[in-house]
């Protein structure tokens, strides 16, 4: 199965359909300019939309599979995150990254490690114990 994402005009991804495989290998093939036009004639672009960009479902093309809210750089020809948190900033990979790198744990017993959740507010990585299921 193939996969189209409808950009808006904020490159912004509106939506994510499938297509058929056997569709993008007769319209020009994969992550071509003609697959995308052919794959709009099967499905209309919503009122918002401008254009379809194919994804890739096991990340082969275009960074990661791409998803509602997710931003299309034409530049780049890839498919980035949203921005979890207004501290955090795009690294070299296009990863959206903390301000204070995720802390280091040691397992250093046969019980569950910690795991963090970002504070935000505080700017910190707050520890978020997970309770054992008994």
């Amino acid at each position: 199965m193939a996969h189209f994402a409808e950009i808006d005009s904020n490159n912004k991804v509106i939506r994510v359909l499938v297509a058929c495989n056997q569709d993008i290998a007769n319209n020009g093939g994969e992550q071509s300019e003609q697959a995308a036009k052919a794959f709009e004639k099967v499905v209309p672009l919503s009122e918002n939309g401008i254009k379809w960009v194919q994804t890739s479902y096991n990340n082969n093309f275009r960074k990661q599979f791409s998803s509602k809210n997710y931003t299309y750089d034409s530049i780049k020809n890839i498919f980035i995150k949203p921005k979890p948190f207004a501290s955090w900033s795009l690294d070299s990979n296009n990863d959206w990254q903390a301000p204070i790198s995720y802390p280091v744990t040691y397992i250093l017993s046969t019980s569950y490690p910690d795991s963090y959740l970002w504070n935000e507010q505080a700017q910190t990585w707050d520890i978020e114990q997970i309770k054992e299921i008994v």
